[in-house]
């Protein structure tokens, strides 16, 4: 059975990417209680592997500054180019150079509240570019 089924219905699949322990646990917890499945990685390293390992991945929210010499800029430009479809979320508690994020996608400042988080999300998985083969969380 597929990560993202679950009781007869789909559920989108996020990757989340982030280092620091303690947020990726809360943003987990919220994405989770929002109906979400969350894979969880700390590393952008894992994040390009599960990228090319063609495990469903619908959804990408990363850190864009990581452990290890892969960033989220790298994860976003790695989706793009494997599977140009997925809309990914950045966030950063440092500032953001617009120019290198990836079309399809957006950008939430840390600190952020669970409620941002969500509504871009949402925001990100109704676009008209994405909407034709995302299901809608439950």
């Amino acid at each position: 059975m597929s990560l993202a089924v679950a009781n007869g219905a789909r559920a989108l699949v996020l990757l989340l990417i982030e280092d620091e322990f303690l947020v990726r646990c809360n943003a987990a917890d919220c994405l989770r209680d929002a109906g979400y499945v969350v894979v969880e990685t700390p590393s952008g390293e894992e994040a390009i592997a599960l990228c090319k390992s063609g495990m469903s991945i619908d959804i990408v929210f990363t850190d864009i500054n990581l452990i290890g010499p892969a960033t989220g800029w790298d994860v976003a430009e790695c989706f793009r180019i494997e599977r140009p479809d997925v809309p990914v979320l950045y966030t950063s508690g440092k500032s953001l150079d617009a120019q290198r994020c990836v079309p399809g996608s957006e950008f939430v400042a840390k600190p952020y509240k669970s409620a941002d988080i969500l509504k871009t999300l949402e925001r990100l998985h109704t676009n008209d570019r994405f909407r034709s083969f995302l299901p809608r969380p439950q």
